[in-house]
């Protein structure tokens, strides 16, 4: 693996992880100030939405795997297949929703390593209750 595919390879592991631990300041600090992620402009913005959904969700896994990463001197894109699990809380307890697809990621290189500048998560399969996925209560 080369040294940037395996950067850009651990950085995708750390947002999958600030995803699950809702680590909201490591998964701002994952995208650059003028970033596009989940239909939102920002890192502010890029949480706000992600807390729209996993806010109020118990737990979740974010699985990835079939890393294909695309790299272009200071830039690179990255497609990952997902398989995210989520587990309700409150009222939606004991439903659970899984997802699967794949994760299309824009990078640039920046003093502070590789950052996303741009996100889409296109969901191919969809099993169990959206209903799982609620804001912060």
């Amino acid at each position: 693996m080369s040294g940037d595919r395996e950067a850009i390879v651990h950085a995708l592991c750390d947002v999958a992880t600030a995803l699950d631990t809702r680590d909201w300041a490591a998964l701002g600090a994952a995208f650059t100030p003028d970033a596009h992620g989940y239909g939102a402009d920002g890192p502010d913005a890029i949480v706000a939405q992600v807390r729209r959904h996993l806010g109020g969700c118990g737990p979740s896994q974010h699985l990835l795997g079939n890393h294909r990463v695309h790299v272009d001197g200071d830039t690179a894109r990255s497609f990952t297949y997902g398989r995210v699990m989520h587990v309700g809380a409150g009222p939606a307890e004991g439903l659970t929703y899984e997802c699967f697809g794949e994760y299309e990621d824009h990078w640039a290189r920046t003093g502070d390593g590789w950052r996303i500048t741009y996100r889409r998560f296109r969901v191919t399969i969809e099993l169990g209750d959206r209903g799982v996925l609620r804001p912060d209560r």
